[in-house]
């Protein structure tokens, strides 16, 4: 049941502090503000800051739950041990659909994107199809270069962060108070909200096996969720100071419309090239979700990785195309969010809680 990947395909513990905001900074931090101001208002920021400790929290169940038996574990071989072959079997089955789903939600909302900035009359089918090609050769060249990927993202969109300053120009910090002015319930709604743009630290269950000296890997995860965090709350505060609360609720894309005032004497159009570049981001999301569902399916099935790489890449392009306007787009994300919120804020948990019990258990039997 032990998982034992070739010493060749191992990454140093370093580089999980990459794999952290490789997966969770996508397409989402360009109009997360307007969905958790519509619930938190001005104290939405406080909403990210609560969202990003708890995400921290599950962090660390995460590495209890791979690391509290002798041998070295994914969330597959976790199943399997704490319900039996053929129930844990249909958790992994599940959890690959889980990434499968992630992984169409990140692509189509990019693509959506492209198609309302740069190009209404683009062809979406030419458009995934290029970008499942790119997936299946960074994915097919296994989780060392999706690290590589990771760390090549991060270091070509980081620039696009300090953007940033410019609606500061015009920011009015009186916007941010009165500081508490929504209740406890309010906050948490949009703590929910958050959800989405948090989700993708889980993946840990299932990469873990690849890193090396893993007991060390653990303090780079939580430093990689904490730098998570600390750019989704520069990002509301800079939106909350620089709308109206009014203004923000129907601005779909917050973070894109700032990237408008960006003036540049050599450059016209910025966001053109923001969303051009961001794609740096948005390919390391897809290709751990992509990669995380071919391996736990190969692992479940026990077929090679290629082919159930190839399968999952169809159903992502066959989804992707019926996925055409903005009203399924919109219900395909809020149902996406709906169950990630449920597999990290409770299905997790639970699962930790039931190792315990049964670890317990066997401990006193033997």
């Amino acid at each position: 049941m032990e998982v034992k990947p070739n010493e060749t395909k191992l990454i140093s513990p370093f580089f999980v502090f990459f794999l952290m905001p490789g997966m969770q900074i996508g397409v989402g931090i360009l109009g997360f503000e307007r969905v958790i101001a519509k619930e938190a208002g001005q104290d939405a920021w406080l909403s990210v800051l609560i969202s990003g400790l708890i995400i921290n929290v599950l962090l660390w169940m995460c590495f209890k739950l791979l690391g509290r038996g002798p041998q070295t574990l994914d969330l597959v071989a976790i199943h399997k041990d704490l319900f039996g072959k053929w129930v844990g079997n249909v958790f992994n089955i599940l959890f690959i659909l889980y990434l499968i789903m992630i992984s169409i939600i990140l692509i189509r909302t990019y693509l959506e994107v492209i198609q309302v900035w740069m190009f209404p009359g683009v062809n979406v089918l030419m458009l995934i199809t290029v970008i499942l090609i790119l997936v299946y050769s960074f994915v097919e060249g296994g989780f060392r270069v999706i690290t590589g990927l990771c760390i090549i993202g991060l270091i070509i969109g980081s620039p696009l962060f300090l953007l940033n300053y410019f609606p500061l120009k015009y920011a009015h910090f009186e916007n941010l108070g009165p500081f508490l002015d929504h209740s406890f319930m309010e906050i948490m709604k949009a703590c929910k909200k958050m959800t989405l743009n948090y989700l993708g630290f889980e993946l840990l269950l299932i990469y873990y096996p690849f890193i090396k000296n893993r007991e060390k890997s653990q303090k780079w995860a939580h430093l990689g969720a904490v730098f998570t965090m600390a750019i989704y709350l520069v990002s509301i505060i800079v939106s909350l100071a620089y709308y109206h609360q009014d203004q923000l609720k129907d601005v779909i894309w917050a973070t894109l419309t700032l990237w408008k005032i960006v003036d540049l004497p050599f450059i016209e159009r910025f966001e053109y090239i923001g969303i051009s570049v961001w794609l740096f981001m948005v390919l390391p999301n897809v290709c751990i979700g992509v990669w995380a569902a071919s391996r736990t399916a190969k692992r479940v099935f026990g077929l090679r990785q290629k082919k159930m790489l190839v399968f999952i890449l169809l159903i992502i392009l066959v989804s992707c195309i019926f996925l055409d306007n903005r009203y399924r787009i919109d219900k395909f994300n809020t149902i996406s969010s709906e169950i990630g919120f449920y597999i990290v804020y409770l299905y997790l948990p639970l699962l930790f809680i039931w190792q315990s019990i049964v670890y317990k258990v066997r401990g006193h039997k033997s």
